[in-house]
């Protein structure tokens, strides 16, 4: 029995005696100055109102009169293009347009065809049911309240059914001669990627880009940036080696 009770004292010893492993020490946590030294090392350097003139006078001179690619026969039909063309491209708007306004080109005549009809020309685009909807609706208002015509304030576009701060600007710049800047994904991405005007959203990016165009490139301007990101700043694989400002560019990973 002693035996026993040695031979635990001892085991009791032992572990007594064993080495304590060593506590780990807690990286450092990078300092707010340091944080703000990295994001101000990040940040690009912005453009110059020289550079700025520069590559819009490329656009200008490789493209002198940009068209928007949306088919149309006049405002309301513009408008109407506009509001189908939400999540949707182009191309598939103008396929199942042409049949419409061809016989619906005006308020009364979409009014008229009615949103049953309405939605079997326009099945092919995303959202077609609801988009169906707001085209009767906005044509209907624009009857009751507008004598019939696209209005031409930004405040009275976005009041119709399915409009919104873009389409209010693509229409007041196409049918009416606005400097405005219609901003969808193409602008968007050029904005921020090239460093022209960096922007968390696209009302920042927006204004952001009516800051620093020279008066004289505005009315094509959303155009040549729209083309610029549909054919070359491409969101994935971007066609950097035949870009005409990749020199001005500021993106990090620019390929030339």
């Amino acid at each position: 029995m002693a035996k026993i009770i040695r031979s635990q004292r001892a085991s009791s010893s032992s572990v007594r005696s064993a080495p304590k492993k060593a506590a780990k020490t807690p990286k450092p946590l990078p300092n707010r100055a340091a944080k703000t030294a990295a994001k101000k090392a990040a940040k690009p350097k912005p453009w110059t109102a020289a550079e700025v003139y520069e590559a819009f006078d490329r656009f200008r001179k490789a493209n002198p009169e940009p068209k928007g690619e949306l088919e149309h026969l006049n405002p309301y039909t513009l408008l109407v293009a506009v509001v189908l063309s939400a999540q949707a491209t182009d191309a598939g708007v103008n396929k199942a347009t042409r049949a419409l306004f061809a016989i619906a080109d005006t308020p009364e005549k979409m009014l008229a065809l009615g949103e049953d009809k309405v939605r079997e020309y326009i099945k092919t685009i995303g959202l077609y049911r609801n988009k169906a909807k707001n085209v009767i609706a906005l044509s209907e208002k624009l009857i009751t309240e507008f004598g019939s015509e696209v209005p031409r304030t930004r405040a009275e576009i976005e009041s119709l059914p399915g409009a919104g701060r873009k389409t209010a600007n693509v229409v007041l710049n196409m049918a009416f001669g606005e400097h405005t800047m219609a901003v969808d994904t193409h602008v968007f991405r050029v904005g921020n990627r090239t460093g022209l005007a960096p922007g968390k959203t696209p009302l920042e990016v927006e204004l952001g880009l009516e800051k620093v165009i020279p008066t004289e490139f505005m009315l094509h301007a959303h155009h040549w940036l729209i083309l610029h990101g549909r054919y070359t700043c491409l969101a994935r694989g971007p066609r950097c080696e035949v870009c005409l400002i990749n020199d001005l560019c500021r993106w990090p990973e620019k390929t030339v």
